[in-house]
């Protein structure tokens, strides 16, 4: 019986120490992508730290992180970090307003460029995200990739549960097992 509480204990403690992360597909199922109205996607969203933002696109796309500045005047000269191996994941560490383009400034004219406005998450701070790989990374492309971003992520609706749901969920699981025992 102490053995039993024991494991669940460390199940509920492991279990509250996971992040409410979102993890959002931009785009949805256009993707990072000129035809996407990626303003009126952005604004439907409330992008909070620990999220993810999740960029498919094709091989004649690149996402570039740049400054505000640089944002409205689509430059693409002066950017922070490029990306383009056409499956990219941008933690948001920190609370602010993080701005991306696309690499082909024409593209960036015609709309394809988005700002992320995060709020902080002072209620569920991340425990760790995935870092973006920068353009020339080690990170290999699936040979199955294609260039269709529906068919990796329907939404952008997934959630990592975690926090208070999980603690609910583990306590009602040990009832259950004690009700278990407790017959047995």
């Amino acid at each position: 019986m102490a053995k039993l509480v024991l494991v669940y204990s460390l199940v509920v403690l492991g279990l509250a120490l996971t992040s409410n992360a979102a993890t959002y597909m931009v785009g949805d199922n256009s993707g990072w992508d000129i035809s996407t109205g990626l303003d009126t996607w952005a604004q439907s969203k409330t992008f909070v730290v620990g999220d993810l933002l999740l960029f498919q696109y094709s091989s004649s796309h690149s996402l570039e992180e740049v400054k505000k500045e640089d944002f409205d005047s689509c430059n693409t000269t002066n950017v922070a970090r490029t990306f383009t191996n056409g499956n990219t994941t941008v933690p948001l560490t920190e609370p602010g307003t993080r701005y991306f383009v696309c690499g082909n400034q024409l593209h960036c004219l015609g709309g394809m460029k988005l700002q992320v406005n995060v709020e902080d998450n002072q209620a569920n701070p991340p425990i760790g995200a995935p870092q973006a790989q920068p353009a020339g990374g080690t990170l290999t492309q699936p040979s199955s990739k294609s260039n269709n971003p529906a068919s990796v992520i329907p939404t952008s609706a997934g959630f990592v549960y975690g926090g208070r749901d999980c603690i609910v969920m583990a306590f009602l699981g040990f009832v259950a097992s004690m009700f278990w025992v407790v017959q047995v």
